[in-house]
């Protein structure tokens, strides 16, 4: 009787502790989720960060002459802020509005440095087809040089930050006597997320041009570094 009654004393206490266990547990893994939680917050931030990368705007009217009279030309400006503080690469590509690239070429970005490019002399003066785009888009990824080189048709590594700004040829008026004036506006290129598939087209079909073009649709980096 007297082992009896001590077996009955002592099974509270395990029963006690034991009904802390899943307390202190419990208070772990809400621990645990809130560290894992936060670094998925930092992760995202880092993510959407590195998109800063792929710059696009559009070009138009892009002829010297209309209606017997000359057309002013467009101009693209590229800028490296220093954020790496070293050289990226503006990779150009250059599309006609059938979807069809016409150019592409690489150029190297130093920082703080401010590149300027003419849009008929420079990025739509040589295209594969042999055909002007009246019309099209320009796509800028910034990314690394790879041993010093630029290289728009393979191995790109995007890598922030240029910044990219374009001027635009609008429709043009006529002013009373005054003959037809082409007003000319200037925007900063929309930012993109760059896509894996997208990055591998524009380098395949760079290469396409680069190999069938013997010169012809490889594009010109304008002035400045």
């Amino acid at each position: 009787m007297i082992f009896g009654a001590s077996v009955l004393q002592l099974s509270p206490g395990p029963k006690r502790a034991l009904g802390r266990l899943p307390v202190k547990t419990h208070l772990r893994k809400v621990m645990l989720l809130s560290l894992v939680l936060v670094g998925l917050v930092i992760a995202g931030v880092g993510v959407a960060s590195a998109q800063d990368v792929y710059k696009v705007n559009y070009f138009d009217i892009n002829a010297p002459v209309l209606g017997g009279l000359p057309v002013p030309d467009a101009t693209v400006r590229i800028d490296n802020p220093g954020l790496t503080y070293g050289n990226l690469c503006a990779m150009i590509y250059v599309f006609a509005a059938d979807q069809q690239m016409a150019e592409c070429c690489g150029c190297v970005e130093t920082h703080n440095g401010l590149r300027k490019l003419s849009v008929r002399r420079d990025l739509t003066s040589s295209p594969l087809t042999g055909v002007v785009p009246f019309s099209g888009v320009i796509k800028v990824v910034s990314a690394a040089p790879v041993g010093g080189v630029c290289d728009p048709t393979s191995g790109v590594i995007p890598k922030a930050n240029l910044r990219v700004w374009a001027t635009h040829i609008q429709n043009g008026e006529s002013f009373g006597t005054f003959p037809l004036v082409w007003p000319v506006t200037e925007t900063e290129s929309s930012d993109s997320p760059l896509g894996a598939t997208e990055l591998s087209a524009l380098q395949a079909q760079c290469s396409f041009i680069n190999i069938l073009g013997s010169g012809a649709g490889v594009c010109s980096c304008g002035t400045g570094d």
